[in-house]
């Protein structure tokens, strides 16, 4: 079914490494104990952060759904301080990365009108709605339409954010207006964006440690790159692997909601929009020259696995998203994904620091590292053969 990749992709003796890497955790605990000095939990961390005995491996530091605060409809859910503290206690970890990436979900613009919230008169000569029935219950009606200002994107630039996908149902809000908006935002304070759309704004490029990253976003619309399109798929990531040495895929997809916790091997669909088949869409950017494949948009954390030496990561959840979502339990737990790749884009080790949601929204590192085990167990019941194992403290390694 699927076909093979021909980069060179020499595996390392896995068991000299994994010596190595508990030498070296061993080595930095004990100096730090000796030091004495006072470490706050975000330091923590930081501290425990991956290592790799590879000095040119890329770490990629990749978390789930951003949106500061939205003015829309109005400023009843904008956080305090202006948004300022928000990524106060993650920003460590985001910044030691080599890059660090999140999905900002909506677009980032001061104003403007949204089509997708905007009242409809009914059209001429249109039956009126019958009233229903005592024992009907009326259909609830919802819009969640965001608008994140502007002046807020400077601190994701100081969260240490170097590249965001803007491919998701939340990206068009605000049309063409709030897309262009959202490019302009982010190029002036030199962060890049994925999946703006499809023909022109698929891709973006960076690099790290002398290497050349791609970044290609997707979402399941059809303005963006469409995770349903798996031929399009295969153009877009087979021409960035011709320009980068490392390609990093993401995609908004999946159904919604804790019930949408694990990864079916079929077409999800939500509210009968098709969500993609993401098992099979990840394997095939994969084989066709993606290296790392980072999940968002059910909503919640879900499992990951291994393929051709390769970390698929189904859902990094929300991260930062004050005001809007009812955050409790299994919506609430949120994650930093550490992924430490080689010279030709293998995973060689990884990292969950675990994190959840407080209040309206606020993102916080967790001890109790209630995300490390939801992962472990979805990743488990899931792929069981192909997943990752994940440590107690959140070392991600793969089976020798």
């Amino acid at each position: 079914m699927f076909t093979t990749r021909t980069r060179n992709t020499t595996r390392i003796p896995s068991v000299f490494f994994a010596l190595g890497l508990v030498c070296v955790q061993i080595f930095t605990l004990a100096c730090q104990a000796s030091q004495g000095s006072e470490v706050t939990p975000a330091r923590k961390a930081e501290a425990r952060s991956i290592r790799t005995e590879d000095p040119n491996a890329v770490t990629i530091a990749a978390v789930g759904d951003i949106m500061l605060g939205s003015t829309f409809p109005d400023d009843t859910r904008m956080p305090p301080k202006d948004g300022a503290d928000l990524l106060k206690e993650v920003s460590p970890i985001l910044s030691a990365a080599d890059i660090a990436f999140g999905n900002m979900e909506g677009p980032i613009i001061d104003g403007g009108a949204s089509e997708k919230c905007k009242p409809r008169a009914p059209a001429p000569n249109a039956t009126p709605t019958p009233t229903p029935l005592p024992s009907a219950t009326p259909k609830p009606i919802l819009c969640y339409a965001f608008r994140m200002p502007t002046r807020y994107a400077k601190h994701l630039k100081a969260a240490g954010f170097d590249v965001l996908s803007v491919a998701n149902n939340h990206a068009s809000d605000f049309g063409e207006a709030g897309r262009a908006s959202t490019r302009k935002t982010l190029d002036a304070l030199g962060i890049k964006h994925a999946g703006s759309n499809r023909l022109q704004y698929s891709t973006a490029y960076t690099e790290a440690k002398g290497r050349k990253v791609a970044f290609i976003g997707f979402a399941h619309n059809t303005v963006q790159p469409n995770v349903n399109d798996l031929a399009a798929a295969r153009q877009l990531v087979t021409a960035a692997a011709k320009k980068a040495d490392i390609v990093v895929v993401s995609f908004h997809g999946g159904a919604e909601g804790v019930i949408a916790q694990r990864v079916p091997k079929e077409t999800e669909l939500f509210y009968g929009e098709k969500r993609g088949n993401l098992p099979l869409f990840a394997r095939t950017v994969i084989d066709a020259g993606a290296d790392l494949v980072l999940g968002h948009g059910p909503h919640v954390l879900r499992g990951m696995e291994i393929y051709k030496d390769r970390l698929i990561a189904y859902s990094l959840g929300n991260f930062a998203t004050y005001g809007w979502f009812s955050l409790k339990n299994e919506t609430a737990l949120t994650m930093i994904l550490e992924a430490s790749l080689d010279a030709d884009g293998k995973f060689l080790t990884g990292r969950i620091h675990a994190a959840r949601q407080e209040g309206r929204g606020i993102p916080v590192l967790d001890p109790s590292g209630e995300a490390i085990k939801k992962v472990r167990s979805l990743s488990q019941l899931d792929f069981h053969s192909t997943a990752p194992v994940i440590s107690d403290s959140g070392e991600i390694a793969w089976r020798p």
